[in-house]
């Protein structure tokens, strides 16, 4: 144990850093954009036909209600529901996206589908021609690339559409290998949580991987050769710890330097280590849960540093922070207060990972269950350059300027009542000390400061707020108001003596 310990405290090496620091899958900042709802678009009228009923066309001021089911299609009315955004109008405002300093775009599900969500895919090759078509794809990928940023697709392997010829097909030869049978179900097969029209594959079926991953001419190899860097996969915890790991391997090949992350509410570890990463929903509640006074600053760090022990981090870093997305409340609904939203915020930049950022939260949209949070994007919002946007834009840059929030291990410091953790590199001048305090009073606590490279009388500021502290014989004395964080980076006040000459040799 004392051994494990002392490995645990090691500075991550020159090595290690350098990897992680040419790999852009480790911390980036995400964002996450529906594309019907992200902008109007401007040539509406010439695809309007594309909405014919069942399927209806809503305007931009409108508000997604949840409606009713209707059997006869297998779907809720307000799967049918369409703005009409595309990926034209997408990079009609890209210049948003890379004024929040995203590394990597992240689209929900692109291609040829019957519903507005396209979870159900009738064609994993097309486009959907309410989106566009290829060659908007590809102008989508250029300018993308020349903003020196990446692309992740949603890949959606675990089920498809009703109309998808892979279902059709079989259905019309008797074959079954490619679903799993269901006499049960009026389709005859295995459907997505007892859905009308997500059929479930079989992914036991070598020919179906084949299909989705494992040959050159597979969905995943094709796209990937189009011009995206990565997949999201929807559902992942339900194709398996061995089926993801022939993902990521398959996707590694067809382009290496690829990312895989996937959906996963669960505990992080095994999963993380199937693929390159998770989208991390646990670390998004257990911030919120904070946040909120419902979790305390001490069962989040023994948490956290657990999630973080042995070769668990680097795919943390890989992972995403998710305070919401499509399939939650957004956050501005979960915490109305906006300084428990800045909290929460501040956390997100500072933990390990990549902070994903869900189109509008920016602005301070709100939304509850689906699909009030699937709202068109609120450009007027935008325009007034709220606080909530400020606030974002600092975070993005003060991350962007710290290679320890960006890359760096997290070691978890023993406190009481706040969550106190340093997120450190293989450089002693580049380590930073994040003390969140989760109650309704000012906090004050000594610490151990958990690093041998943390020298006496150093100097920590917080940015924001401009609060100083120094380091004394290995301790450090946090003072956190209420329901804040504070963010303290290394002060380098050397002028002609510098007790740090030797500390990096």
């Amino acid at each position: 144990m004392i051994a494990l310990a002392a490995a645990l405290l090691n500075s991550p090496s020159p090595q290690i850093m350098e990897a992680r620091d040419k790999d852009w899958r480790c911390g980036p900042v995400v964002y996450h954009a529906f594309v019907d709802r992200f902008a109007p678009s401007a040539n509406l009228e010439a695809k309007r036909s594309l909405y014919a009923a069942p399927r209806m066309l809503r305007d931009w001021s409108q508000a997604p209600q949840r409606g009713p089911q209707l059997p006869e299609i297998g779907v809720w009315q307000h799967e049918l529901e369409f703005w009409g955004g595309d990926l034209d109008s997408m990079r009609s405002r890209l210049d948003h996206i890379q004024s929040m300093g995203a590394d990597v775009l992240y689209l929900n599900p692109i291609f040829q589908a019957f519903t507005n969500h396209k979870y159900d895919a009738e064609d994993f090759f097309r486009i959907d021609p309410g989106y566009g078509t290829d060659a908007d794809f590809d102008r989508l990928v250029a300018d993308l690339r020349a903003a020196n940023m990446k692309l992740v697709l949603d890949g959606v392997f675990n089920h498809g559409g009703l109309n998808n010829p892979i279902v059709t097909r079989a259905a019309a030869e008797g074959r079954k290998d490619w679903m799993v049978p269901d006499p049960e179900h009026p389709t005859g097969f295995r459907t997505w949580a007892n859905t009308g029209r997500l059929i479930e594959f079989n992914l036991e079926n070598p020919a179906v991987a084949d299909y989705f991953w494992e040959s050159d001419k597979s969905v995943t190899a094709h796209w990937l050769r189009r011009g995206a860097d990565g997949w999201r996969l929807d559902v992942a915890q339900e194709l398996g710890f061995r089926h993801l790991r022939s993902v990521t391997n398959a996707a590694h090949r067809h382009k290496p330097g690829s990312l895989v992350v996937g959906e996963v509410w669960a505990w992080p570890e095994e999963w993380n280590r199937s693929m390159d990463g998770i989208l991390n929903m646990m670390l998004g509640e257990m911030i919120i849960s904070l946040s909120k006074g419902e979790m305390s600053g001490a069962v989040f760090g023994k948490t956290l540093a657990a999630m973080s022990g042995p070769n668990q981090i680097e795919g943390l870093l890989r992972s995403w922070i998710v305070l919401g997305n499509h399939d939650t409340d957004r956050i501005a609904t979960r915490l109305p207060d906006p300084a428990l939203r800045r909290m929460a915020r501040e956390l997100q930049f500072a933990l390990p990972g990549a902070p994903l950022i869900y189109y509008g939260d920016e602005v301070g949209m709100k939304g509850g269950f689906d699909p009030e949070q699937r709202a068109p994007m609120n450009w007027d919002a935008v325009a007034e350059n709220p606080e909530e946007l400020q606030h974002m834009k600092r975070l993005v840059e003060m991350r962007k300027g710290s290679r320890a929030l960006r890359i760096g291990d997290v070691t978890v410091l023993p406190s009481e009542k706040l969550l106190a953790f340093a997120r450190r590199t293989d450089r002693a001048k580049e380590i930073v000390y994040v003390a969140a305090n989760p109650t309704a009073e000012t906090v004050v606590e000594v610490l151990p400061t958990m690093d041998s490279k943390v020298l006496g009388y150093t100097l920590f500021r917080d940015d924001a707020s401009g609060a100083e502290m120094r380091s004394l014989a290995g301790t450090m004395r946090f003072e956190v108001p209420a329901k804040s964080v504070r963010i303290f980076r290394f002060i380098d006040e050397a002028t002609r003596h510098d007790q740090y000459k030797r500390i990096d040799g």
